[in-house]
């Protein structure tokens, strides 16, 4: 399932993993594996490709960190597959994205053993490079009638999915 209609697509280098993870998503539609557990797969991709870059594995750390990129677009499709999109899945997403993101930069640092401020500038740069790119892609999105499990403004309670209860 796309996220723009046909008319609006464009090229998406930084998407590179999005074929695989439509795969994975669809090899995973009529199973219980649910999009939460997916993300954690990605998690333990991203911790497993850390432990490889500091002992040195690079081409298995570059294998993980693939891995852990197409994880990470297929718990989106898995959940939009399976219809069952939710604000703690992408929540969840998020803040693993931004502490692997984190703890990436960190190994680089002590591996490179460069200045701990330029690393830090790096993760604050591709942070904001991401933030800023979602922000207006989820615009466009609801703009020309894409996919719209995300949204800019989420200034209303609310309404839970099918199967899900919205008290907490």
């Amino acid at each position: 399932m796309s996220k723009l209609p046909k008319s609006h697509k464009f090229i998406d280098l930084s998407d590179y993993g999005r074929p695989a993870a439509r795969i994975i998503a669809n090899s995973l539609k009529e199973t219980s594996i649910t999009p939460i557990q997916v993300t954690v797969w990605f998690i333990i991709s991203g911790l497993i490709a850390i432990a490889c870059m500091l002992y040195g594995y690079y081409w298995p750390a570059a294998f993980f960190l693939i891995l852990k990129s197409v994880l990470d677009a297929a718990d989106g499709e898995l959940a939009r597959v399976k219809k069952t999109p939710s604000y703690t899945g992408r929540y969840f997403d998020s803040v693993a994205d931004i502490i692997l993101n984190f703890f990436i930069f960190l190994t680089l640092w002590h591996i490179t053993d460069s200045s701990l401020i330029y690393a830090f500038l790096a993760f604050m740069g591709i942070q904001l490079q991401g933030t800023l790119y979602n922000y207006y892609y989820v615009i466009l999105r609801n703009r020309f009638n894409g996919d719209t499990t995300s949204r800019i403004l989420e200034d209303k309670t609310p309404t839970a999915m099918k199967g899900k209860n919205s008290v907490m």
